[in-house]
Protein backbone atom coordinates (compact mmCIF):
# COMPACT_ATOMS: atom_id res chain seq x y z
CA UNK A 1 0.00 0.00 0.00
CA UNK A 2 2.97 2.39 0.49
CA UNK A 3 4.31 2.11 -2.94
CA UNK A 4 0.98 2.67 -4.13
CA UNK A 5 0.71 5.86 -2.31
CA UNK A 6 4.06 7.10 -2.88
CA UNK A 7 3.26 6.77 -6.73
CA UNK A 8 0.10 8.33 -6.57
CA UNK A 9 1.61 11.56 -4.68
CA UNK A 10 4.78 11.31 -7.01
CA UNK A 11 5.08 14.73 -8.93
CA UNK A 12 8.20 14.16 -10.73
CA UNK A 13 6.73 13.24 -14.65
CA UNK A 14 4.35 15.94 -14.18
CA UNK A 15 7.15 18.94 -15.13
CA UNK A 16 8.07 16.63 -18.28
CA UNK A 17 4.72 16.81 -19.24
CA UNK A 18 4.37 20.72 -18.61
CA UNK A 19 6.66 21.17 -20.51
CA UNK A 20 5.82 18.96 -23.31
CA UNK A 21 2.13 20.59 -23.80
CA UNK A 22 4.07 24.08 -23.33
CA UNK A 23 6.27 23.14 -26.22
CA UNK A 24 3.44 21.75 -28.19
CA UNK A 25 1.44 24.79 -27.73
CA UNK A 26 4.51 26.83 -28.99
CA UNK A 27 4.80 24.77 -32.03
CA UNK A 28 1.37 24.62 -33.15
CA UNK A 29 1.39 28.65 -32.66
CA UNK A 30 4.67 29.17 -34.94
CA UNK A 31 3.16 27.11 -37.49
CA UNK A 32 -0.14 28.78 -37.86
CA UNK A 33 1.94 32.15 -37.54
CA UNK A 34 4.32 30.30 -40.97
CA UNK A 35 1.46 29.76 -42.52
CA UNK A 36 -0.12 33.55 -42.07
CA UNK A 37 3.08 35.29 -42.86
CA UNK A 38 4.09 32.79 -46.10
CA UNK A 39 0.60 33.78 -47.47
CA UNK A 40 1.30 37.14 -47.07
CA UNK A 41 4.30 37.44 -48.43
CA UNK A 42 3.35 35.42 -51.46
CA UNK A 43 0.68 37.39 -52.22
CA UNK A 44 2.64 40.82 -51.56
CA UNK A 45 5.39 39.42 -54.41
CA UNK A 46 2.48 38.39 -57.11
CA UNK A 47 1.38 41.95 -56.50
CA UNK A 48 4.54 43.66 -56.69
CA UNK A 49 5.63 41.36 -59.69
CA UNK A 50 2.20 42.13 -61.98
CA UNK A 51 2.80 46.04 -60.59
CA UNK A 52 6.31 45.97 -62.19
CA UNK A 53 5.73 44.38 -65.14
CA UNK A 54 5.35 46.79 -68.34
Amino acid sequence: MKTIKALWTDEDGVTTVEYALLLAVLVVGAASIWTALRTGISTGVSSAATSITP
